[in-house]
């Protein structure tokens, strides 16, 4: 191999490298749509008493099910917003320290009422109701 075929060689290994980086920057289902919307129809109930949602008996806990971040506040009340971002449909994750939800992907941030407080998203998550019920919270829209 000569010196100008390595060169070729390393070139369209590193635009291959580039291109299978940059196709998964977007994160879809499969479809060609991103889902940036939260899902409807949500109602569901979560038993606290159970050790699979365990992190929401501690203020600043939080789970994700059913397409949902379920989060107890530090001021221990619950909220529930839509997983991904309205972005580009990363899931998002509860920053209780910071009293908000993170996007790791490009770095949005939303309040925990859902508002956008650092883009690039710029629309708002859907935000779902909260009821606790004993040790049964229940999320619906």
């Amino acid at each position: 191999m000569d010196r100008k075929d390595f060169l070729n060689s390393i070139g369209m290994s590193a635009a291959a490298f580039a291109l299978i980086n940059c196709m998964g920057c977007k994160k879809t289902d499969g479809s060609s749509a991103i889902d940036t919307t939260g899902p409807t129809g949500v109602n569901f109930t979560l038993d606290l008493s159970l050790a699979a949602n365990a992190a929401l008996l501690n203020n600043g806990g939080s789970l994700v099910t059913n397409g949902v971040i379920v989060a107890r506040t530090n001021t221990g009340s619950y909220i529930a917003v839509q997983r991904s971002c309205t972005h580009e449909s990363y899931t998002l994750t509860y920053q209780s320290a910071n009293s908000r939800f993170y996007c790791p992907n490009h770095g949005s941030t939303f309040s925990e009422n859902g508002a956008v407080t650092n883009g690039p998203a710029s629309r708002a998550l859907t935000i779902y109701n909260t009821q606790l019920t004993g040790t049964i919270l229940r999320v619906y829209a």
